[in-house]
């Protein structure tokens, strides 16, 4: 029963055995939160005080350092198990990440999709239907010469009523 390192890998061989065996595979999930053992809380403190204080940098722009877990929070574990009980192939993947968890119950709904033999859904729900091959709006022309509706330009350019007040920073 492998454990893959990375949820990109245990998605990709969910997703082939799936393919291969879509009536009898099945995909459960689990998440535990398990009070921490005497010696995880140990471990947690003495793993604390090897960790220097590092000095605050106030130009830093990236995300601030993950905070360390205190050594009585409780531990929470996600995992997902792809089995398939005909040829006894088992696919485990287990995160600690809460960021993580939202985006693999995300997948979860694609990976059915083909245990009940609908179709593939496209990779990026969020683009526009427009912007692939299919029929997009047209562009207003750049010359001068042609105003909205295709009627050539003969008189001077008709007020617009104006320029827009720019918004100040409050």
């Amino acid at each position: 029963m492998p454990y893959f390192k990375t949820s990109a890998e245990w998605y990709e061989q969910s997703s082939l055995l799936l393919k291969a065996r879509p009536s009898s595979t099945r995909i459960t999930s689990k998440y535990a939160v398990r009070k921490p053992t005497a010696a995880k809380i140990k471990k947690r403190e003495k793993y604390a005080a090897k960790q220097p204080e590092k000095p605050a940098d106030l130009t830093r722009t990236s995300s601030p350092p993950p905070q360390s877990q205190s050594p009585d929070e409780p531990t929470t574990t996600f995992t997902l198990k792809t089995y398939d009980p005909e040829s006894g192939t088992c696919l485990q993947y287990e995160t600690n990440k809460a960021a993580e968890v939202g985006r693999l119950v995300g997948n979860l709904g694609r990976l059915g999709r083909s245990m009940a033999a609908l179709p593939e859904a496209p990779e990026d729900a969020s683009a526009p239907a427009g912007s692939g091959d299919g029929v997009s709006t047209p562009k207003p022309e750049e010359s001068g010469d042609v105003k909205m509706g295709g009627v050539p330009s003969t008189s001077a350019p008709a007020a617009t009523g104006g320029k827009k007040k720019k918004k100040g920073k409050k």
